[in-house]
């Protein structure tokens, strides 16, 4: 069976996607902070006929992913997918939200040590048995606004185009690999009762997109606008 590893799994996107590759034959391994939370959402896709396994780890302690990543090869046999989309937390110290002219040093560091540096150290465990193998996926997920920034995230907005911008360079280099890198833009509100103005949608609606990156990958880039 082949194999996607979720990076922030949870019961709103991360569980959708797995549902969605879970559906068409892939085992699911789940990764996040929780352990009880993970073993619940593993029980509700084994009910669901989904082989799948909970891997606790934190993105902020770098070697405790590669930790549950490399746990996870072992498990199943190798990963043949990687999505990568922690959702933030609360309380981190120091995780802030800021306007561009208020953007320090203090409350930028945070957002790239989740966004970037956790999708590069899950890349790195990742990465090097799909190239030997010739074959596999990156998807890597932020929000819209590391397209088209929003004033009020600015140091977010900052972290998440950094993290597009290594990916977009990684799918380049990849290219001819077999291996294939996309980014994934989430343009609006999950769920229901976002701000007024901005669009909404259900992860059940965003997930088929990640299947169709993995099938046709033909693209290093999809904005869900909704």
């Amino acid at each position: 069976m082949p194999t996607i590893a979720i990076v922030g799994a949870g019961p709103g996107m991360g569980l959708a996607i797995a549902r969605t590759f879970g559906g068409r034959g892939f085992d699911v391994a789940l990764i996040a902070r929780t352990k009880e939370k993970l073993e619940t959402l593993a029980g509700r896709l084994e009910t669901e006929g989904i082989t799948a396994a909970a891997f606790p780890a934190d993105v902020l302690d770098r070697p405790s992913l590669t930790a549950a990543l490399e746990a996870a090869a072992d498990r199943f046999g190798g990963l043949d997918v990687l999505e990568y989309s922690p959702a933030p937390h609360s309380p981190v110290p120091g995780f802030t939200t800021a306007v561009p002219s208020e953007v320090t040093v203090d409350n930028l560091q945070p957002q790239i040590e989740y966004n970037l540096y956790g999708a590069v150290a899950a890349a790195g465990a990742a990465l090097p048995a799909m190239r030997a193998a010739g074959s596999g996926t990156l998807l890597f997920t932020t929000g819209g606004g590391s397209v088209d920034p929003i004033p009020m995230l600015g140091n977010v907005n900052a972290a998440a185009a950094a993290l597009r911008n290594w990916v977009l360079n990684l799918n380049k280099e990849l290219a001819g690999s077999g291996v294939h890198a996309a980014h994934v833009a989430i343009n609006v509100w999950i769920g229901e009762g976002g701000p007024d103005g901005i669009p909404t949608a259900t992860p059940e609606q965003i997930a088929p997109l990640y299947w169709d990156l993995y099938e046709r990958r033909d693209r290093p880039e999809v904005v869900f606008n909704g």
